[in-house]
């Protein structure tokens, strides 16, 4: 565990650091886009915190290279090499559509190139568990399966990032639960690099979005991007294909058939709200005849700020359901049990429906309206102006595409 530790802390310094330092000559160098029309926030923010990220996990594989427990990963097989020209290749397209806005077609090649380059160089499914057996399919089929999973995901993390620390929150709970997993499941079953493999890139975006966390978090001073956000994607998509396609579920113990299903079951739920929103997308703008990439503001998060839901409500309400759907199905690997994972699932839930249900803003009014709360600024005319926001204060949220 020590080596992944490691990996972590310095993930996060060097993170943090870099945002600190990409923050700085954002504003000196006045490199915040201009607020578009579509945007909510309403001063000039930078967008480059994906930067500070890339350099975070730039700093995670030089000293994962130098420690026994990750260095076989660089000399057996090309799979970091095309994960680090992946993200660099997702890094360099990122910043330059973060600054000039880029075509949809410009960014959707990029990710293309990058998920194929993973994939010619052994970064994907080969094989699907079912029960104790593996299915396996033509190389070619597995290529493009692999190349369309990766960029879904790529792009479900990204359209879903539109609140202050949406998509790291959502990640750290997501990531901090698959890499648990991996760790159990490399005790079960033995070491096998594949395995390791996506340990590591679990424990690097934990890193990476703990570090920038501070900067994004409601009202941010700096947003992760494109950049960061595909990068995110990609490197989720990386280390749940690593595990699902390669894993052997011969291996797990079978005292409930369902733990052979948890390589797959578990990726699905970690990014089960990124996919589903990103799926209700596709759909709403094909039938207005649109293209899948026009910006719009009616994601999932952007509907509950209509409910009345502030920005840190709705940001909650996302990490609790994240949280609520891991934790089930882990729980159902570790425990081989239904019982305590059937509980999660169905307090977690309501507890999300009576969240989602019942914004804070109109359970307090109510209360005001019966008299047992005093509402602050009750009595301010109508007419006064805001004094909340102030020039130069930074946004509740955005819409990064």
């Amino acid at each position: 565990m020590a080596p992944y530790l490691v990996v972590a802390a310095v993930a996060v310094l060097v993170t943090a650091a870099a945002s600190y330092a990409v923050l700085r000559l954002s504003r000196r160098y006045r490199l915040a886009p201009e607020v578009r029309e579509r945007d909510v926030h309403r001063t000039p923010t930078p967008r480059l915190g994906g930067i500070a990220m890339f350099i975070g996990i730039l700093a995670s594989f030089a000293v994962a290279g130098a420690q026994p427990e990750f260095s076989g990963l660089f000399t057996r097989g090309p799979e970091m090499w095309a994960l680090l020209g992946a993200c660099a290749l997702i890094a360099a397209v990122g910043i330059l559509d973060d600054l000039l806005d880029l075509d949809w077609m410009v960014k959707l090649a990029a990710q293309l190139a990058a998920a194929g380059l993973l994939a010619w160089n052994g970064v994907q499914i080969v094989s699907l568990p079912f029960g104790d057996t593996l299915v396996v399919g033509s190389p070619a089929a597995n290529f493009v399966i692999t190349v369309f999973l990766i960029t879904l995901v790529m792009n479900a993390v990204n359209f879903v990032d539109g609140l202050d620390g949406l998509v790291a929150g959502v990640a750290i709970i997501a990531n901090s639960l698959f890499f648990i997993y991996t760790r159990l499941l490399n005790e079960q079953s033995g070491r096998v690099d594949s395995v390791v493999f996506a340990s590591f890139i679990g424990i690097v975006v934990v890193g990476i979005c703990v570090g920038f966390l501070p900067f994004n978090w409601h009202r941010a001073r700096m947003f992760m991007g494109d950049t960061g956000a595909l990068l995110v994607g990609l490197l989720m998509a990386t280390s749940t294909v690593s595990v699902t396609g390669q894993i052997n579920p011969a291996a797990l113990d079978q005292k409930l058939v369902l733990a052979s299903y948890i390589p797959i079951i578990l990726p699905i739920a970690v990014l089960a709200l990124p996919l589903a929103d990103f799926s209700l997308a596709v759909v709403r703008r094909l039938k207005a005849g649109k293209s899948p990439f026009t910006a719009d503001r009616q994601h999932l998060h952007h509907r509950l700020l209509d409910m009345g839901h502030s920005p840190l409500q709705a940001v909650f309400i996302f990490y609790l359901g994240t949280a609520v759907l891991s934790v089930a199905v882990l729980l159902v690997f570790t425990l081989q049990s239904w019982v305590l994972p059937v509980v999660v699932l169905v307090v977690g839930g309501i507890a999300c429906v009576l969240l989602l249900l019942f914004p804070a803003v109109r359970v307090r009014a109510r209360f005001a309206q019966r008299d047992l709360i005093a509402l602050p600024g009750r009595g301010t005319p109508v007419d006064a102006p805001s004094t909340e926001r102030t020039a130069g204060t930074e946004p509740d949220e955005r819409i990064p595409e």
